[in-house]
């Protein structure tokens, strides 16, 4: 156990109490109404938004994430979630203004905006309950175990106790302040966690059996695990770690946080931005820094364990009383943390406390604004006053986090629940991207893919199908087809049910169009048919923005991955290859400037 000093402690509650304090302070605005509760009155600027998304991303969960990740695959291992920028670029460039203009309250809103009849409603209370409830308690219950294996490395607490002391403070936090206490708390929550990383990192590589960060780089265990790309001899590896990512993942599958199109607590803070550009710039700062800024201090940590803790043999030996069924790769980090320093370590233990907070918060306001907005207000109970709807958004917060973090305590391990999230959301991210620039795409087409691939999930990942067809020594297919099999799938099956359907209502579609004004080739039938009754659905004569915002996003790909791979040849010394990206950086970040002047001119 460690040994938390008096310090440690101080500045641990000093924080506990700003953070309340700061839940308080808003709470009175806050529960004025439910736009207030869950969007701030739409007034919130870029650079606060963009902090706020991210501290969400910046979750308990996500060192610990990373860690097994690089113990298992080494630092190639991190494109399964790396190739993600693609879509988040996509995005900031294309999708949100596009949310901005829907002024929407939830983005499940949009399918009653976007479809039509009894299926757009039934898809938007669906949704809400399969989303808001289910999914989100499954990711709030992942942060809730890395929660519960700090805990239990850094403070010797049984996991009903992490449960009980974190839960109880973020529910109470998160019910009293809403979705502007959540933002204003994140900028602090941020600064903490990005700083407790850091003294993190900076403490792991300079412990005496590591040797300092040369010594780090030159040792067997570590050499092995350094490369930023997988090696291109070994197919399977290539096509796992590398190509299904980069080719397939980005678009294809759902992941809160990283959704195609954007969506979830991504679009409710587009949602709550001031205008457009906010929104476009708040979600652009989220990518750079999610992805070129915070990933190295996760990394070293990771690497440097494996000098001291070489396997999960060696952990359960240096912490015997962690259960059995809590042991595992990612609980390298917590354990590393346990050489850090008095003053360092409450910092640190601050920092992911934040983490786990600003996490835990932006999830319960989410998940209550789809039960409050989307599920009691659009099938309940329609007259709701103001008051009421906020009541019912406490009293989900409240239930949400007690079932969270129940099934928390029966989890075992971060990763297993990050490829399971993967791989229920598989096949579906082609459709949420088109949606807002194919007409024909209508409500049937979302709910047979959201169940088709749910469905195959449940098949290959709880049934011996899985084992059958995927099995790593008697598979019929190899391991790494899983997910294009269940992408194929799904997408022929929601193809097949959007042709079979009936179209969209046309007044429905018509509304749609004038308001959004996606462009595209995809509703000019739209546009002839409202022409042949005299209806002029285009507002503007403006150039079509997604060619020049796809342009924006492939610049923006080459500038934030040339930043993470820049940083990393600086840290292995590799000084040509860290000046080449280094430039790399440089020039797409002018020409990124040059072309975002023209997307910024056309949403003015």
């Amino acid at each position: 156990m460690i040994q938390i000093s008096t310090l440690d402690y101080i500045l641990i509650f000093s924080f506990f109490t700003i953070v309340l304090c700061i839940g308080i302070f808003v709470s009175k605005k806050s529960g004025k109404s439910s736009t207030e509760f869950f969007l701030s009155g739409r007034s919130m600027p870029w650079w606060l938004l963009g902090f706020s998304m991210v501290a969400t991303t910046f979750a308990a969960d996500t060192p610990l994430l990373v860690t097994d990740i690089v113990r298992a695959d080494g630092v190639s291992g991190n494109w399964v979630w790396w190739a993600f920028l693609i879509t988040g670029l996509l995005t900031v460039f294309v999708y949100a203004k596009l949310w901005r203009k829907s002024a929407v309250n939830t983005d499940l809103e949009f399918y009653e905006l976007r479809y039509s009849g009894n299926t757009a409603k039934f898809l938007r209370g669906f949704r809400a309950v399969y989303l808001g409830v289910i999914f989100n308690i499954l990711v709030m219950s992942v942060v809730t175990l890395a929660a519960i294996k700090i805990g239990g490395i850094m403070l010797n607490l049984q996991p009903w106790e992490v449960v009980v002391y974190a839960g109880t403070i973020t529910v109470a936090f998160s019910a009293f302040g809403g979705f502007r206490g959540v933002v204003y708390t994140d900028f602090l929550l941020f600064i903490i966690a990005l700083f407790g990383a850091f003294a993190a990192a900076y403490y792991a590589v300079n412990l005496p059996q590591v040797g300092g960060l040369e010594n780090l780089l030159q040792n067997d265990l570590v050499i092995s695990k350094m490369n930023m790309l997988p090696d291109f001899n070994n197919t399977e590896t290539l096509i796992s770690l590398l190509i299904i990512p980069i080719a397939l993942q980005w678009w294809s599958s759902w992941y809160p946080g990283a959704e195609p199109g954007g969506g979830g607590y991504i679009a409710q803070r587009m949602l709550a931005a001031k205008d457009e550009n906010h929104a476009i710039g708040a979600t652009f700062f989220f990518n750079f820094v999610h992805y070129a800024l915070r990933p190295w201090p996760w990394i070293l940590v990771a690497l440097a364990s494996l000098v001291i803790f070489p396997d999960i043999a060696s952990l359960h030996s240096a912490f015997p009383d962690i259960p059995q069924d809590k042991l595992g790769h990612d609980l390298a980090y917590p354990a590393m943390l346990n050489f850090l320093p008095t003053g360092v370590l409450g910092i640190v233990l601050a920092s992911l406390i934040a983490a786990y907070m600003s996490t835990i918060s932006t999830h319960l306001n989410w998940g209550a604004s789809y039960v409050v907005n989307d599920f009691y207000q659009r099938f309940i109970k329609k007259d709701a006053t103001e008051k009421q709807l906020v009541n019912i958004g406490r009293l989900t917060t409240v239930l949400m986090m007690l079932v969270s973090g129940l099934l928390a305590l029966s989890l075992t391990n971060v990763k297993q629940v990050f490829d399971i999230i993967i791989m229920f959301g598989a096949g579906t991210g082609l459709l949420f991207i088109l949606r807002w620039f194919w007409w024909r795409i209508n409500a049937w087409s979302e709910i047979s893919a959201m169940f088709a691939s749910g469905i195959i999930s449940i098949l290959l990942n709880f049934t011996t199908l899985g084992t059958t067809l995927f099995g790593a020594t008697s598979g019929i297919l190899p391991t790494w087809f899983q997910l294009p099999f269940v992408v194929l799938i799904t997408t022929a099956f929601w193809l097949i049910v959007t042709y079979i359907t009936q179209p969209d209502n046309k007044d429905v579609l018509y509304n749609f169009y004038a308001k959004i004004q996606p462009g595209g080739m995809g509703w000019n039938k739209i546009i002839k048919d409202a022409a042949l009754e005299n209806i002029n659905l285009k507002t503007n004569n403006t150039p079509w923005s997604v060619p020049a915002g796809i342009l924006a996003m492939l610049l923006g790909c080459i500038l934030i991955y040339s930043c993470l791979f820049a940083t990393g040849f600086w840290i292995y010394g590799q000084i040509t290859n860290a000046l080449l990206l280094s430039a790399s950086a440089v020039i797409s970040s002018f020409l990124l400037l040059k072309v975002w002047k023209k997307i910024k001119s056309k949403v003015l």
